[in-house]
């Protein structure tokens, strides 16, 4: 027997992620699977402040924003697994492994990003992912890192 797969909108992102724009960097997350796996989706706009200086002419989304968007994923795969909705939850990058840069991303691509829970129980603060991005299919970062979530008390 297999569990249902889970999904988030924009509207749940918003209510586990404490992230707005214009770093707000995941558009819906797909194929949630407890605390396992997940697919983000990223729909990559001209609009993004980035672009005006990354690069005049040539926009390029930055890497970092790339592993950032991971990342987010990661949190809302967790927030969702854990029932983390409307919680004052943060979650603070500890570490960033393996980190390579594949093919350019810009404006009309869509980033789907992949994460996989290397590390990390229920309850626990301190979780390793393993993220891959791609656009339609091909490579575009992947990267191994770990993260601490911090319940804020109100």
């Amino acid at each position: 027997m297999t569990a249902e797969l889970k999904s988030a909108d924009i509207q749940m992102i918003q209510r586990i992620l404490p992230h707005r724009y214009p770093f707000l960097l995941v558009d819906k997350v797909l194929d949630i699977d407890g605390f396992n796996s997940a697919r983000g989706i990223k729909n990559v706009t001209m609009n993004e402040p980035h672009f005006q200086g990354h690069f005049p002419g040539t926009p390029i989304m930055p890497g970092v924003t790339i592993v950032e968007a991971m990342a987010q994923t990661a949190g809302v795969m967790i927030g969702t697994a854990f029932d983390m909705i409307d919680s004052n939850m943060l979650i603070y990058f500890m570490n960033i492994d393996k980190c390579k840069f594949r093919r350019k991303v810009g404006p009309g691509d869509v980033l789907e990003m992949n994460i996989v829970t290397l590390r990390g129980k229920p309850g626990g603060k301190i979780w390793k992912f393993s993220g891959k991005a791609t656009v339609d299919g091909e490579a575009a970062a992947e990267a191994e890192f770990t993260a601490m979530v911090d319940l804020q008390k109100d």
